[in-house]
């Protein structure tokens, strides 16, 4: 064909493909699911990402953010993977623990952790859990010893606000009891402010977002009590971790396993997927799409004006860690089963 020849061979390929591409986006709306409630720091994320992406996929499509919260994220979950169609026209993000509610058994779970295609996620974080200050535990200790603990407040099953307060119950002993229902964080926060509940567990990312918990730490309205981190936060430097707990208390070795698989979940950040069976060329160009976004100086200068924690993790690699989560230990999964009721 010769060198001249070639050349042109390619560029004609490349530009009716990179037409095709921008053809099929071009003029179509694209929506995100996010599968929690407006003003939740998933959605918060979502809401951010869904502003800038639009202009990385070809064909600039608009981009609209719907909320689809309930049953601890699990409403969302269901619909990303058994309603929403295979078209690349749909994606969203959802609790990065539902994978537990998998390995649990929950009857509601109508998806497989290990297949969604995984885009990627805009944050890495580990967790903590805080506790109203004018509550009567001032620490992990105090509530090993209460007859009735403090309540924590939980969207639901396979959740962090869920997961962590029944794992230190399970491990060593606390008291905690776990009041779920709540269709998101924000509900949350507000239940604990009226004092129907004294405590919740989320992200540390989302602990220093916003203002309202800025508001908190000033004011000492309450204080962290425990972290997920393997090595305390600096940020956190006084506040215990779960495996210090876990040693302190001599939980059995069981539960040491349970604690690390579901701590896994802070791997995946906020993770965001699409439907199975998303034609690969379509898998390809969003996940270049949000790469691209959550390099973009104008997504970063928002994210730091709203004090919103950025760090890429690549769809490649949230689908390594998918596969590595759905365990075959029976004892570790039998463990997780009564700690979520089942």
């Amino acid at each position: 064909m010769g060198y001249l020849g070639g050349l042109i061979f390619f560029t004609l390929t490349f530009t009716s493909v990179v037409h095709a591409q921008t053809h099929y986006f071009q003029g179509k709306t694209v929506r995100l699911i996010v599968s929690s409630t407006a003003g939740s720091n998933y959605d918060l994320y979502g809401r951010l990402v869904a502003q800038h992406i639009g202009k990385h996929i070809p064909g600039k499509p608009e981009v609209v953010v719907q909320n689809m919260p309930g049953a601890g994220n699990i409403i969302g979950a269901n619909y990303l993977y058994s309603v929403a169609k295979p078209d690349g026209l749909t994606f969203g993000t959802m609790n990065a623990a539902l994978y537990l509610n998998q390995l649990g058994g929950n009857k509601d779970v109508q998806f497989d952790w290990s297949k969604y295609i995984y885009i990627g996620s805009p944050d890495r974080s580990e967790d903590l859990m805080y506790l109203r200050s004018d509550a009567t535990f001032k620490s992990i200790a105090d509530v090993r010893k209460a007859t009735d603990g403090p309540k924590c407040g939980s969207t639901g099953t396979g959740t962090t606000s869920h997961f962590l307060p029944t794992l230190l119950n399970d491990g060593i002993g606390t008291k905690f009891n776990v009041v779920t229902g709540y269709p998101g964080g924000p509900e949350i926060d507000l239940a604990v402010e009226r004092n129907e509940v004294q405590c919740r567990a989320f992200t540390i990312a989302g602990w220093f977002t916003g203002d309202n918990y800025a508001n908190w730490r000033k004011t000492s309205f309450v204080r962290v009590v425990v972290q997920t981190h393997r090595k305390r936060d600096p940020r956190l430097a006084e506040v215990p971790t779960v495996y210090e707990l876990l040693d302190e208390f001599k939980a059995p070795e069981t539960i040491k396993k349970l604690a690390s698989l579901l701590i896994a979940s802070n791997s995946f950040g906020r993770p965001y997927v699409l439907p199975p069976a998303t034609p690969p060329e379509q898998v390809k160009i969003l996940r270049s799409a949000f790469m691209k976004t959550l390099s973009d100086p104008e997504l970063l200068a928002d994210a730091k004006k709203r004090r919103i924690d950025i760090e890429y993790t690549s769809g490649e690699e949230l689908e390594r860690l998918a596969k590595e989560v759905i365990t075959k230990d029976t004892e570790v999964i039998e463990r997780m089963r009564k700690l979520m009721g089942k």
